[in-house]
């Protein structure tokens, strides 16, 4: 699951380019005994299966160093979002323990995680995805990696509104005209125009980001 996403369009380039080193580990890996096992039944009872802190310990020990960060994805994390993705982007070593099933066991959280992140109020049976969520995120933000470095100034939540609509050609179609602003070559104009925008596209479909 992880190399298909990772082996695509900006996160391919951006590996391919040496900008960004992203392993992928199976936590099979470091789990003990013959068969390898990485999940059993919680204590006290209850439905699904819950991951082993012991992979997770065995596995920190050997990739874990000093500066690393450790993030466990949950749902009862802080959700994560565009300036947690900016200060992730800082980060020189980031792990990431995805969870599976009905959880982790709480002393990975408790002892072994530096934070824990969710990537929005809802359940996923695979924690890889939201891991896979939270790199896209954070490798867009690095130098280099967007061919235009003020795509990520400009794009949804860098300075907590939405973005401005953008429009190509024809200027217009289907009777729909491309607003005169952006036609008139006037800099200033269109600055003025898109700020705007931006702030009203905010109150109309995102008024809980603030009153801006």
């Amino acid at each position: 699951m992880g190399e298909g996403i990772l082996g695509e369009s900006m996160l391919r380039i951006a590996r391919e380019k040496e900008l960004v080193d992203i392993r992928l580990r199976n936590l099979r890996d470091w789990a003990p005994g013959k068969h390898r096992v990485t999940d059993e039944p919680p204590y006290g009872g209850g439905a699904g299966m819950v991951l082993k802190v012991e992979p997770i310990f065995n596995a920190l020990q050997e990739l874990r160093r000093p500066g690393s960060r450790v993030i466990l994805l949950s749902a009862q994390g802080a959700r994560f979002d565009q300036s947690a993705a900016r200060r992730l982007s800082a980060e020189k070593h980031i792990i990431m323990i995805s969870g599976h099933y009905e959880g982790v066991d709480q002393r990975v959280a408790d002892h072994l995680a530096d934070e824990q992140i969710s990537i929005g109020d809802y359940i996923l049976t695979n924690g890889t995805l939201g891991a896979l969520v939270v790199t896209d995120a954070i490798v867009r933000l690095l130098p280099g990696v967007l061919g235009d470095a003020q795509s990520a100034a400009d794009e949804s939540f860098s300075h907590g509104l939405l973005e401005y609509p953008h429009y190509t050609r024809p200027a217009v179609f289907q009777g729909w005209p491309v607003p005169e602003v952006l036609l008139g070559g006037n800099h200033g104009a269109i600055e003025s125009w898109r700020r705007e925008q931006a702030r009203e596209r905010t109150r109309r479909q995102r008024p809980d980001l603030g009153n801006p």
